[in-house]
């Protein structure tokens, strides 16, 4: 069941006419699964992409390999690439996009389980990264990182109202 910000986001998007897509890692679609749960949410959504690997961030979303590579795909500058080409692709008014680490495997000192980035993008090219640490297990950590970026979107839109 989506909680009322998800509702708000939607009807929002769906009240001015606008819609948004998705590039997701670690949540594993979990950003568009709640989504989906609203009925009439196709005329707000254009859909998303799942880009679990660093190869389909390239390959998917057109991220550049190199960014990648330079600061790994847990980082500010590849969630706001992910978000900005995923808007891009799509054309949508707004775009969110998350990427982080799950756990329970996969941290270290510098990047540990449960630090996740999220960004939006909107059409104009204004856009915004946010660190967020969640704690909790890996379904903890997925659950949280898809709220918060529908948050942020959410946010987002509402200073631009």
């Amino acid at each position: 069941m989506p909680n009322d910000f998800v509702y708000e986001l939607v009807n929002l998007l769906l009240d001015r006419g606008e819609n948004m897509a998705v590039a997701e890692s670690c949540t594993g679609g979990r950003v568009l699964a709640r989504l989906t749960e609203i009925p009439g949410v196709s005329a707000a959504l254009w859909g998303g992409v799942v880009s679990y690997s660093d190869e389909s961030k390239t390959a998917l979303l057109g991220v550049e390999a190199d960014l990648v590579r330079k600061y790994g795909a847990v980082s500010a500058e590849v969630v706001r690439a992910m978000a900005c080409c995923v808007q891009k692709k799509s054309g949508a008014n707004w775009a969110v996009a998350v990427t982080g680490i799950a756990g329970p495997d996969g941290g270290s000192a510098e990047k540990p389980v449960g630090m996740v980035w999220i960004g939006c993008c909107d059409s104009n090219g204004n856009n915004s990264v946010q660190l967020r640490r969640i704690r909790g297990d890996r379904e903890e950590v997925q659950r949280q990182a898809a709220d918060e970026v529908l948050k942020m979107l959410l946010g987002m839109i509402d200073n631009v109202r």
